[in-house]
C-alpha cells in the first residue's frame, strides 16, 4: 500500500496537472471569463484534493479486504474513477450552483462536463502514476514487505 507521502504526491500532481488542462478548456467551452472557471476549478481543485487523498485510501483498505492486494485491473481502475468523480460531483454541485449564479441542472450538466474530462484524466492518471511509481508489494495485512535481497 502506497504510504502518507506517495498519497499527498499523488494527490498534488493530480490536481496541479488537472487545473493547467481544465482551466483554459473550461474557459473556451462555457464561453466564461478564465478567472471565474479558474475560481471554481482552484476551489474545487483544493476540494477535489481532499476528496483524492480519503477516497483512495478507503478504496485501497476496500480493496484489500476484498481482493487481498491493491493491485487495479482494468475493470477494477474503471470502477475506480466512477466511483471517485460520481462522489465528487455530488460533493461540488451545490458549489458551482452558487458561485456561478446557475440553476442545479446548469451546475449539474457543467459538473458533468468537467466529470466527463476528469473520468478520462482520473483514468489515465492514475495508470500513468502506477507506472512511473509502482505500489509496493503488500503482504494481507496490507503493509510493504521487505524486498527480497539479491
Amino acid at each position: 500500500m502506497r504510504d502518507t507521502k506517495d498519497r499527498l504526491r499523488h494527490a498534488l500532481s493530480f490536481e496541479i496537472i488537472a487545473l493547467v488542462l481544465v482551466t483554459p478548456l473550461g474557459a473556451w467551452v462555457f464561453g466564461l471569463p478564465l478567472a471565474e472557471i479558474g475560481i471554481v476549478a482552484i476551489v474545487s481543485a483544493t476540494i477535489a484534493t481532499g476528496w483524492n487523498y480519503l477516497y483512495n485510501l478507503l478504496f485501497d483498505h476496500a480493496l484489500i479486504r476484498i481482493a487481498g492486494h491493491v493491485r487495479k485491473s482494468i475493470a477494477v481502475r474503471i470502477v475506480h474513477a466512477l466511483l471517485f468523480e460520481g462522489g465528487l460531483l455530488l460533493i461540488l454541485l451545490p458549489f458551482i450552483a452558487w458561485y456561478l449564479g446557475v440553476s442545479l441542472l446548469d451546475a449539474f450538466l457543467m459538473d458533468a462536463s468537467f466529470a466527463a474530462f476528469y473520468l478520462v484524466y482520473t483514468f489515465i492518471f492514475n495508470w500513468v502514476y502506477d507506472l512511473v511509481f509502482p505500489i509496493p508489494d503488500t503482504g494481507p495485512s496490507g503493509n510493504a514487505e521487505a524486498p527480497a535481497n539479491r
